[in-house]
C-alpha cells in the first residue's frame, strides 16, 4: 500500500492498516498468505467500495503484509481477533460491515460470535462446507509445506499450491507456517443459529477446498449463499459477480 498506519495490538504486535474513502465503514480481512494489497486492492475491491460511498478499512493480519511476523505458533489464534478490535478502535469505528476471505472469513465468523455489537452485516467468502470439517491434518500439511524449500517436492496438490503462493516475494514462510498451525475456533450449526446479524456466504462453484456455501449459510438465522459460476478458490476473489452480490447485500441494510 502507498502508506501504512500502525496500531499496536493487545500483545504488542504491530498491525499495519489503511483507511480509504468516506461513508459507512467496511472492514476487510484477507486470506492466508495474502495481504490487504493482494486480496483487496489489486482485485479492485477497495476502489469499488470507495466509489460506492464506503469508508474502507483494510489491514494486514499478523504474519502477513506489512504487519509484524512472529514465528511462534502461540502468537496467532485469537490474538488475531484482538488485532481486528485494535484496528476498529484505532479507526474510531463502533460497528462496521465486515468481509473476510478464506482464513479471513473464519476470523470474521469468530469475531461475529464474540463481538456482535461491532458488526452490521458480515460477508464470509471462500468458505463453506470446510468450516464444519475437521481440518487439523490439512492445516498441518500446509504448515509443513511452508517449510519446504522446493515446492515441487510436495506431493499434496493443495499444499503445494499454498506453498507456491506463500513463497512469493516478501512473504515470510516461517510466520505463515506458525499461523497455519495455530488453533482455530469454529462453531457448530446450533451455535451459529443464535447470531442475529445478516450473513452472506460466497464461494466459487469449482472450489474443492470449500465445496458448497449452502450448509454454512443455512446455519445462520439470517444467512444466504451465493455460488460463483466457474470460479475456484483463487479466481473467485476478484469476480464481478462476487462484488455485485456484496454491494447489494450491504445496500439492503435498513
Amino acid at each position: 500500500m502507498d502508506s501504512d498506519r500502525i496500531v499496536v495490538s493487545k500483545d504488542g504486535t504491530h498491525i499495519a492498516y489503511d483507511v480509504t474513502g468516506e461513508g459507512k465503514p467496511v472492514l476487510l480481512i484477507h486470506g492466508f498468505a495474502s495481504s490487504r494489497e493482494q486480496n483487496w486492492k489489486s482485485t479492485g475491491w477497495i476502489d469499488r467500495l470507495v466509489r460506492q460511498g464506503y469508508r474502507v478499512v483494510s489491514f494486514d493480519l499478523r504474519g502477513h503484509g506489512h504487519s509484524d511476523k512472529p514465528h511462534e505458533t502461540q502468537a496467532y489464534g485469537d490474538q488475531m481477533i484482538d488485532d481486528i478490535l485494535a484496528v476498529l478502535n484505532a479507526s474510531g469505528i463502533n460497528d462496521a460491515f465486515v468481509m473476510g476471505y478464506s482464513m479471513g472469513a473464519m476470523l470474521a465468523i469468530r469475531f461475529l460470535m464474540l463481538h456482535p455489537e461491532r458488526i452490521r452485516r458480515v460477508v464470509t467468502a471462500g468458505v463453506g462446507d470446510n468450516y464444519f470439517a475437521e481440518q487439523r491434518s490439512w492445516r498441518e500439511s500446509v504448515a509443513a509445506a511452508m517449510l519446504v524449500d522446493d515446492p515441487s517436492a510436495i506431493v499434496d496438490d493443495e499444499a503445494r499450491r499454498f506453498r507456491i503462493f506463500g513463497g512469493q516475494r516478501g512473504k515470510d514462510r516461517l510466520a505463515l507456517s506458525a499461523c497455519m498451525k495455530a488453533p482455530r475456533y469454529t462453531y457448530p450449526p446450533e451455535a451459529l443459529k443464535a447470531s442475529q446479524r445478516p450473513v452472506l456466504v460466497v464461494a466459487g462453484e469449482n472450489d474443492p477446498l470449500v465445496r458448497s456455501p449452502l450448509a454454512l449459510a443455512a446455519a445462520f438465522a439470517d444467512g444466504r449463499a451465493v455460488v460463483l459460476p466457474n470460479k475456484d478458490h483463487m479466481t473467485a476473489v476478484g469476480d464481478p459477480g462476487y462484488k455485485r452480490a456484496v454491494l447489494d447485500f450491504f445496500a439492503a441494510t435498513a
